[in-house]
């Protein structure tokens, strides 16, 4: 099982972050390392997102956790659970501010052989997290 983890302190309330994170993120996705994407982010919906890792590639996820202003759940991955990645969005108040962390898991039989495939998303976890940091603090 491989996983990615980012936290970083944002000088802005956790609604003002979630508002970022949920409305910011669809209208301007490329600020934060997403070349596209479609969807509502609501609970239950489907979306699809294009990642500056892998422009070509469409990712299919579901929202299924969408607990405002504190957590936030995607899920996508194969049938029959072979493959899955689950990224989790999470808010926390700290010191009049927000203390953020995302977190990405993929579990499944073949997680092993499609994780080694992968480009390392460290990366793209830092300017993720920077961007939301950038915008959230500007509001």
């Amino acid at each position: 099982m491989k996983n990615y983890h980012i936290s970083i302190n944002i000088d802005a309330k956790p609604n003002d972050v979630w508002s970022t994170l949920t409305h910011e993120l669809a209208e301007n996705p490329v600020a934060f390392g997403i070349t596209k994407l479609e969807g509502k982010i609501v609970l239950g919906a489907r979306i699809k997102l294009w990642s500056e890792i892998a422009p070509d590639r469409a990712f299919a996820l579901k929202v299924i956790t969408f607990d405002e202003p504190r957590k936030m759940v995607w899920r996508g991955g194969m049938p029959l659970g072979l493959f899955s990645g689950t990224r989790t969005f999470t808010l926390s108040p700290r010191n009049g501010g927000t203390s953020f962390t995302m977190d990405e898991v993929f579990s499944g039989p073949l997680s092993g052989p499609i994780s080694r495939s992968m480009p390392d998303l460290n990366p793209s976890f830092s300017k993720f997290a920077k961007a939301l940091k950038s915008k959230a603090e500007a509001r």
